[in-house]
């Protein structure tokens, strides 16, 4: 199987300005999420998408490829990712070169492991979904089965649909939130359905220890402090 890596990083930032080639330890932020794409032995080919030269340039310094500068209507805050993912599919369709899925790595999410990828792909073939994506479990409190919505009398109803709520916390069926780290997809799901997710969804978990998903400056001290823990 085929699989292209993308790697999306857009010049502006307003949570933190320059994020993705900001030097967190020492190293740009972009470098993190390379090491370990570039190590797979998964990954057909590992790119960044981009509209900025100076990403451009971090990103070719590290071994990464560019092999097209994004549209800049393709990186303003309100651009979807599939738009951005069907933009280098039909770019490598143009030099008639086809893959079978899509691994998207986000920069925001720098310490996943190449263990972890690599199992994430492995799930994904032994699988056999249409894409997988990596998620945490939902603390109990935010269950959905103990969340709930407005109804047309203006009272509140279970999210999930019940009549009654679930009692006790022992009861409650695990759930799962989607955290960003790894999306994989088949391309046919993302060019046919526009779709990240397709009709069946594999899953692993990540290790909430080693989590982080950067859009703000407190996320970006919490890295910086996981850092520090680890180098300890």
């Amino acid at each position: 199987m085929k699989i292209l890596a993308i790697i999306p990083a857009r010049g502006s930032s307003k949570g933190v300005p320059g994020k993705n080639i900001k030097l967190l330890n020492g190293k740009p932020l972009l470098t993190y999420t390379s090491e370990i794409a570039l190590q797979s032995n998964y990954l057909t080919e590992v790119i960044v998408s981009t509209e900025d030269e100076r990403i451009r340039e971090v990103a070719k310094k590290v071994g990464l490829k560019v092999p097209f500068i994004r549209p800049v209507a393709l990186a303003q805050d309100d651009t979807p990712t599939i738009d951005v993912i069907i933009h280098a599919l039909q770019w490598y369709e143009k030099q008639n070169s086809f893959f079978d899925a899509v691994c998207l790595l986000q920069v925001t999410s720098p310490f996943r492991t190449l263990d972890f990828l690599d199992k994430a792909i492995e799930r994904f073939y032994e699988r056999g979904c249409d894409s997988l994506v990596s998620v945490l479990k939902v603390p109990h409190e935010y269950n959905p089965h103990w969340t709930f919505e407005v109804n047309a009398d203006g009272n509140l109803k279970i999210v999930t649909g019940e009549a009654e709520i679930i009692p006790r916390r022992q009861e409650l069926p695990t759930a799962y939130h989607r955290d960003g780290s790894i999306y994989i997809t088949k391309t046919e799901v993302l060019l046919k359905k526009h779709s990240l997710y397709g009709k069946s969804i594999a899953f692993i978990e990540s290790e909430p220890d080693f989590y982080v998903n950067i859009d703000t400056m407190e996320d970006w001290r919490k890295a910086e402090e996981m850092i520090q823990k680890k180098l300890k």
